[in-house]
């Protein structure tokens, strides 16, 4: 490659591509010279409208980094020695399968797990090799972030409500997020909005970007998340603001939600939030009295533990009781898409046999977010929408579970874990108890960019392709019917493959049908699931070219249309009937958090000051890019924040190393010292490590995982998680801060030393899975009795007494025939045909064949349907010139005119069977569809649309004129070319003059 290129050169290739170093997936153009990227800048015209961050600007250091992994590695010294030999792509993948296989055969295929990263991957790709494979164990750290506030949304209202519309909003609540400085594209949007008039909240501990610019800001104690939410929700309730029509003709058990209620006042809520009860009144009145109005989901209320579930689950409650569904200015439910292949359909999850789904670790504790309650909303999705979910991401075994299985061998051993794009050490909760289960796993894989605390761990490593390697495709985790793309800009470098290309290769290594794996490039897939959608395309890359980004029509207040809501019963349930039949209160219910200073007391009297952890910072997302030293520029050390007055208080001075101290462990930060957080507070940033040390150096805490990681601190002891959707604490812990001193500055072996439970005194295994409960004990449920009989192949629903068609969902109707959710088709519910209305016809959609009323195959010529043996043509005829021939069913012209035509009724012209022309059904003349006449194929003579004699020669004139100028321009002599399409419009004017 020449030195410095140029994007204006002739030979540079500007391609469409995408970010993918965070959720937000910005555009990219990547301008190619020579097969390599020579420079990245946003792109102006999508969605994030030309910006880029920080860590997209660096995905050019990122793709040629010299810390990237570029070649398979196989370990051959001790685990986490950090001794490698690489060895071909192929041979590594077989050696896994063989070793996979082994496994599967002696002790099930629920012995090998897979833990997956964030959105860095084809999510469906690894599920659709988990399920052939045979093993439920697929999970990620979602857990902590949307999949249990999605859930519980759901079972509220049947979707989640998580597109706001915020241009026609009147109020808005930012809960637990800060857009000012992680959606850089999008704050100021926000600004534009609050001064046109909408009322902005912001809760939040921290006097962030985004609160400062708040007309309220709720700085509420860490953890208390829930308890905020149930006495907003009181308020509204008990001051009558709600709204009242949509309560009563859309809402189910609002009585028994309003008995329920009222305990949780705001008066009852101030000593848990440190909040005035007046302001929670405020904040209540803002969002309620300001309608429509939107509440913009965080991942903070996820991260509570054993609270989280009731936060999202009285969140979702305010919403709808105020009306804020589904309508302009409120929060919008896409359901899945429809027009195009979902995530869920790529998965494969029928392969999946029932028998194994119950072997899921976590699905008997925590049903909300596993088998028992996936299975349930999927299968009212399907009989609602007529699709589902897929099953990654809201389908998860429990990880910290999984991990303590593979130390305890309870529920039973696992062997073997594949981790996908993720590095559990530093994004997991009790960090030192899941360094533990890496380093015993018996056979750990890694597919990663980087050589991470638990890559050091792995007995292979395959390097991952990067963001401007591979395509990508945006459905926002299969959840929506929107879609975004872009283009690989470069194939990947050195022995690089895509996660899609790893699970397809490991798939076929270990015996998988190749014809479940179709698809060898993901461009390929990728068409496959928008070639439904009909676009005038003929590719992916020319839908990323041409298309881009795929919204459809916005289509609010759906649920009038339907008559109903998606849930079980039609309407937003305020009782949940999913939640009760799981086990579950069907309402909110508070159970206090893990630690406080008022649920216990005795911890808080040793660690009195607050700790919330989780929290992203930039220029990071997650544990990644601490390798990039631009960006290990902007942020070089890890900092806490701690209140001017708490640190005077500990004499903890601006960068002082101090010791942040839980029940569980401590860890190493240095001291940010600003009032943003209350006196009472210190805030942690999430997943830091230190690639720039030697990884093999402290077996104890490779790459210093452990010393700075505020999981360290964190617990997943089963009674400190969400007993719904089993997500662990980050917020709102009990902890201490003590400046480091002379001699107690370092990490040490016994900081490393892991425990189960997580707080016991001594190191080492106390409990196992099976011996710890959940912080609430499940509720009996007894489903009532079907009120009719219930014909084999059917189920029947106790929530709206209907029976449903098991496999497809479709309701069967009073009728006797069946009901496609999708479209509201009636479907012959012995064929499952669908009727056709305006043929009056069953049509097998799966084959394209028509059928009778009778269940008689159609016959069709050229898309015409034939009556053979019909004495008479069903239809009118209405020209002399045609014949109804009886015995081959239609009608055509007499004689050696009409063989080989068809005459269609629909379109009342005579179709050429085999040419294709369209022949005028009086005249027998054919059509010219380029000329837009009429020609008379026995003579050549052309006539007007209306019988009228056309010139010949002044017609052939036109047609070579016409042509002159296409050629003319065809070869860049754009004068001629305008001088020759005027002559053949002046020959085209006389055309009509005559």
């Amino acid at each position: 490659m020449a030195e410095n290129p140029s994007i204006f050169d002739e030979d540079v290739q500007c391609i469409k591509s995408l970010c993918y170093f965070c959720h937000a997936n910005c555009g990219v153009l990547a301008y190619v010279k020579d097969g390599d990227v020579i420079k990245i800048e946003g792109d102006p015209n999508y969605s994030s409208q030309g910006g880029l961050c920080c860590r997209g600007t660096s995905a050019l250091l990122h793709v040629n980094h010299p810390a990237r992994i570029n070649h398979a590695l196989k370990r051959v010294g001790e685990k986490g020695e950090g001794k490698w030999e690489q060895i071909p792509y192929d041979q590594a993948i077989q050696e896994v399968a063989d070793k996979l296989n082994q496994i599967k055969a002696e002790s099930g295929a629920e012995a090998v797990a897979s833990a997956g990263g964030t959105t860095r991957t084809d999510d469906w790709a690894r599920r659709r090799f988990l399920n052939q494979f045979g093993t439920p164990n697929g999970f990620h750290n979602a857990l902590l972030c949307w999949i249990p506030t999605f859930m519980a949304e759901t079972c509220v209202a049947g979707w989640s409500p998580f597109e706001t519309d915020l241009g026609a909003a009147r109020s808005l609540i930012l809960w637990g997020m800060n857009p000012a400085a992680s959606t850089l594209g999008g704050m100021h949007g926000y600004t534009d909005l609050k001064l046109n008039g909408m009322k902005m909240i912001v809760v939040d501990p921290r006097y962030s970007e985004t609160a400062s610019k708040a007309d309220l800001w709720l700085p509420l104690r860490p953890g208390s998340d829930a308890a905020l939410a149930l006495a907003m929700l009181h308020t509204i309730i008990f001051e009558g603001m709600y709204d009242i029509n949509f309560v009563t003709e859309w809402c189910e058990g609002f009585d028994e939600l309003q008995d329920h209620m009222i305990d949780y006042s705001p008066e009852w809520a101030e000593p848990i939030t440190w909040l005035p009860a007046e302001k929670i009144r405020e904040a209540a009145r803002m969002y309620a009295m300001n309608r429509p109005g939107c509440i913009q989901w965080g991942c903070t209320w996820d991260q509570n533990g054993s609270t989280s579930t009731t936060a999202s689950h009285a969140l979702a409650l305010i919403r709808a009781i105020c009306g804020n569904l589904d309508i302009p200015g409120g929060d919008g439910m896409p359901g899945p898409a429809l027009n195009f292949l979902t995530d869920e359909e790529l998965e494969l999850n029928e392969l999946l046999p029932e028998e194994v789904k119950s072997k899921q670790i976590g699905s008997d504790k925590f049903k909300l977010t596993s088998w028992p309650g996936y299975q349930m909303i999927s299968d009212n999705a399907v009989r609602k929408w007529g699709k589902t979910l897929p099953t990654e991401w809201f389908c998860e075994a429990h990880g910290p579970s999984i991990f303590k299985a593979i130390l305890t061998g309870d529920p039973y051993q696992v062997r073997a874990l594949i981790c996908n794009a993720t590095n559990p050490i530093n994004s997991y909760g009790d960090a030192k108890m899941t360094l533990a289960a890496l380093k015993k796993v018996e056979f750990l894989v890694v597919v990663d960019y980087w050589m991470t605390p638990t890559a050091l761990q792995a007995d292979y490593i395959f390097p991952a392709a990067g963001a401007l390697e591979r395509p990508t495709i945006i459905t926002h985790y299969g959840a929506t019917d929107s879609l975004m793309g872009g283009r690989r800009a470069i194939q990947p470098k050195y022995d690089r493959h895509t996660d899609m290309v790893f699970w397809r290769k490991l798939g076929l290594a270990c015996g998988q049908d190749p014809a479940n794996w179709p698809w060898e490039t993901e461009e390929e897939a990728y068409w496959a699931v928008i070639e439904p959608m009909g676009l005038p395309i003929n590719n992916y890359n020319e839908f990323v070219d041409n298309v881009r980004m795929y919204f459809p029509p916005l289509h609010q207040t759906k649920y009038v249309q339907n008559g109903g809501f998606w849930t079980p019963s039609g309407k937003v349930e305020c009782n949940s009937s999913i939640l009760r039949e799981l086990g579950y209160s069907g309402m909110p219910i508070y159970t206090g958090m893990a630690e406080s200073e008022l649920t216990t007391p005795e911890v808080a009297e040793e660690y009195p000051i607050v700790l919330t952890t989780g929290g992203g910072f930039m220029p990071y997302h997650h544990s990644e890019h601490f390798q990039m030293q631009g960006i290990r520029y902007l942020y070089p050390d890890p900092y806490f924040c701690i209140n001017p007055d708490l640190a005077d208080k500990l004499d903890i001075k601006q960068g002082d190393w101090c010791w942040i101290e839980t029940r569980r462990g401590r860890i190493k930060m240095r001291a940010g010292v600003e009032p943003i957080v209350d006196p009472r507070v210190v805030m942690c940033p999430r997943g830091w490590w230190f690639p720039e040390r030697d990884g093999a150096a402290d077996p104890d805490n490779p790459f210093g995982c452990l010393e700075s990681n505020v999981n360290t601190l964190t617990s997943v002891d089963d009674w400190d998680c969400d007993p719904m959707g089993g997500s662990w604490n980050n917020r709102g812990l009990m902890c201490k801060v003590y400046k480091c001193g002379d001699l107690d500055n370092v990490f040490r072996s016994e900081d490393a030393q892991f425990s189960i439970p997580g707080s016991a005194k001594e190191p080492g295994i106390h409990m196992t899975y099976s011996e710890m409960k959940t912080c609430r004990e499940p509720i009996p449920f007894e489903k009532p009795a079907p009120t009719k009989e219930v014909p084999e192949g059917y189920v029947w629903t106790w929530q709206d007494d209907q029976l449903y068609q098991k496999g497809t969902g479709f309701k069967l109707d009073e009728s006797g025939w069946l009901i496609d959710p999708k479209d509201k088709s009636y479907v012959d519910a012995y064929t499952g045909w669908h009727y056709d209305a305006n043929q009056q016809c069953l049509v097998d959609t799966s084959t394209g064949k028509k059928y009778t009323m009778d269940r008689q195959e159609i016959q069709e010529l050229a898309g015409v349907r034939l009556y053979p043996g019909t004495a008479e043509a069903p239809f009118e005829i209405t020209s002399q010139a045609l014949i109804w021939d009886a015995e081959k069913g239609y009608a055509t012209f007499a004689g050696a005119k009409g063989e080989g035509k068809i005459f269609n009724p629909d379109t009342q012209w005579v179709m050429g069977i085999e040419d294709n022309v369209y022949y005028d059904q009086h005249m027998g003349y054919a059509y010219d569809p380029n000329e837009n006449n009429l020609v008379d194929m026995e003579t050549g003579a052309r006539y007007t649309m209306s019988y009228e004699p056309i010139n010949a020669g002044v017609a052939e004139a036109h047609v070579e004129a016409d042509a002159a100028a296409a050629a003319m321009a065809d070869a860049g002599d754009y004068a001629d070319a305008q001088a020759a399409a005027e002559a053949s419009d002046e020959i085209a004017a006389a055309q009509e003059e005559e």
